[in-house]
């Protein structure tokens, strides 16, 4: 492979930019820590894309979202999540699109801890109606190791503690149309409030 004869300095970027994709999915442009790992992925495509190719793996790249994605040709290594934890996915998710109908790309999209609650309370769960302090703490802690969101406040619990949710939530949960994507979350969110998924576990792409 053309990686092996690069200088070390090269070796180790892309050992470092490689390692960050497998362990987390997701590396992305407005992450500070990881634009550096993004613009080396970008320069460097094709050493990428053949080295993940032997391993089973394919990278997406998205210059309009800034992210670039891994995911398993062979569809295994998905992250089993509680259905609880699919419910916020999904409600960060429609709320990441709503608020990027009234914002411009280049501009972050952050999310009150209280706005997460008011969708979840709209979906009148009977088995939970109210989101607790743990599950909220434990679900954002979650979709921060997989570069999904970040939480600017400390305490995600308080009401007014902001979020910031990274397009690679797009991926996480792939659809190619906005507003089909809206209607689609909007009804698997109905289904929950209706009792209508039976299973625990949700799986989303965490290869």
């Amino acid at each position: 492979m053309e990686v092996f004869k690069e200088s070390q300095l090269q070796k180790d970027k892309f050992r470092s930019a490689a390692n960050k994709l497998l362990n987390s999915c997701f590396v992305m442009k407005k992450k500070e820590d990881k634009r550096n790992d993004y613009i080396f992925i970008l320069q460097n495509k094709e050493l990428f894309v053949e080295y993940f190719e032997l391993l089973g793996y394919k990278i997406e790249i998205n210059e309009n979202q800034g992210v670039v994605a891994l995911s398993n040709m062979n569809g295994t290594g998905r992250l089993r999540l509680k259905k609880i934890e699919s419910i916020i996915l999904l409600i960060l998710r429609l709320l990441y699109v709503e608020k990027r109908k009234e914002l411009s790309l280049i501009e972050d999209i952050v999310v009150l801890a209280d706005e997460i609650h008011q969708k979840y309370n709209m979906l009148k769960i009977e088995t939970k109606a109210n989101l607790d302090k743990t599950t909220m703490r434990e679900a954002i802690r979650l979709f921060r190791r997989y570069n999904l969101v970040t939480n600017i406040d400390r305490d995600v619990t308080m009401s007014d503690a902001r979020i910031k949710i990274y397009p690679s939530i797009l991926f996480a949960i792939p659809n190619d149309n906005l507003n089909s994507m809206y209607d689609a979350i909007n009804e698997k969110l109905n289904q929950y409030a209706k009792g209508g998924e039976s299973s625990d576990d949700e799986d989303i792409n965490q290869d």
